[in-house]
């Protein structure tokens, strides 16, 4: 009688204990219509299995995958997920880059990291759109007068398109050394630079022009500088009037190194939802409520690789091999036993963009592993392209 009273408590704990567990698991909930000229829904109505995202930011918050700040899906012109975790905000000089401890939520700006590339990119099509650049194909100095004096060692045959695609042939390694020193070239911009874009033009050669993907974040500042000169604006004034003002984004910033040239390649804040305006403009080729931003042209150029540009490893990543179009990271994964295509904003730590045109679906995540090797490309394809139906 004793040792079936002990197993009826044994068991009765155990239930309770469930119980609790229960209670503690995400449920699903639509998010919320806020009027910022992006549709919401709910996941059932374009057809993804709740369950297996409900199962997915349970993960999350367990810290399965390392610090994830926020993933949102869009499918079928419809938000229908807008979930936001707590972590850690940015800081250069802390242990594992790990500043202050926060709850983020969709009104608060997230660094972009090289998620800022595409956005620089962008400003660039959208020069050549409005006639401020004549050509993808111009030679960089015809947009640097203060630095002819560089236009020296074939220099000159660097083009606009060299930079966006990262085919300089300019030695440069922002790779191989971890951030926070100028032993890493892209860090040295802010530590070991007195004038930006003579730091980036002066390294030696790798490789001509157009043959070889060596990633460079100096090149961005240099695009950058480039804008300014075309258009007589700041890429921060550039940006607003022909990229974020159409989007209806309010609270873009951008950052500027030292000496005054901006930062075309990360240090950029924005929210995801704004992100994922931008993410909704390149699954629409370049149209954002009916109205083109970006030529179709320059979004087929990002979602494709350049030349060269693939069999690409990135450190840090999870995500195998990509190639790399204009400033856009390109992939193919499995769904329902086919291949399907996606292309991506991608940044450090875990900041992305991801565009899949055959899915009419975009996903956006930010995050804080900067420290630690990303395991997105697990969450995507364990639970969120196993969901759609």
């Amino acid at each position: 009688m004793k040792k079936t009273i002990l197993i009826i408590i044994i068991l009765s704990l155990l239930l309770a204990s469930c119980g609790s567990d229960t209670s503690s698991q995400y449920t699903y909930q639509p998010p919320e219509n806020i009027d910022d000229s992006l549709d919401v829904g709910t996941l059932e109505e374009v057809n993804i299995d709740s369950a297996l995202i409900e199962n997915a930011v349970d993960k999350i918050r367990s810290g399965k995958f390392g610090e994830v700040h926020s993933m949102l899906i869009y499918k079928n012109n419809l938000l229908v997920l807008d979930e936001y975790f707590p972590g850690h905000r940015y800081k250069w000089d802390a242990p594992n880059y790990h500043g202050e401890l926060v709850n983020w939520d969709r009104s608060m700006a997230h660094e972009m990291m090289s998620v800022t590339k595409s956005f620089t990119s962008a400003c660039i099509g959208i020069a050549i759109d409005k006639g401020f650049i004549k050509s993808v194909h111009q030679s960089i100095f015809d947009y640097l007068p203060d630095h002819q004096h560089l236009k020296v060692d074939n220099r000159e045959y660097i083009t606009i398109e060299h930079l966006v695609t990262m085919t300089s042939g300019l030695a440069w390694d922002e790779w191989s050394v971890a951030h926070g020193s100028a032993a890493n070239d892209i860090d040295a911009l802010w530590f070991d630079c007195a004038e930006t874009i003579t730091c980036v033009l002066e390294r030696p050669w790798w490789q001509e022009p157009g043959k070889l993907f060596t990633y460079n974040g100096g090149g961005m500042a240099i695009l950058s500088e480039i804008i300014k000169n075309a258009a007589h604006m700041n890429i921060d004034e550039f940006s607003m009037k022909y990229l974020f003002e159409p989007l209806g984004i309010e609270n873009a910033q951008w950052t500027q190194f030292p000496g005054g040239v901006w930062d075309g390649s990360g240090s950029f804040f924005i929210t995801p939802i704004d992100m994922m305006k931008f993410g909704v403009t390149y699954l629409n080729n370049g149209e954002w409520n009916g109205t083109n931003i970006i030529s179709s042209a320059w979004v087929e150029n990002s979602s494709k690789p350049y030349n060269n540009n693939v069999g690409i490893n990135i450190p840090g990543e999870d995500s195998g091999i990509n190639g790399y179009g204009y400033t856009w990271w390109t992939s193919e994964l499995s769904h329902s036993g086919d291949k399907i295509k996606m292309f991506r904003a991608g940044g450090w730590g875990g900041q992305e963009i991801m565009v899949f045109p055959e899915l009419d679906m975009v996903i956006v995540f930010t995050g804080g592993n900067y420290d630690a090797k990303t395991s997105l490309f697990k969450l995507l394809e364990g639970y969120i392209l196993p969901a759609i139906e």
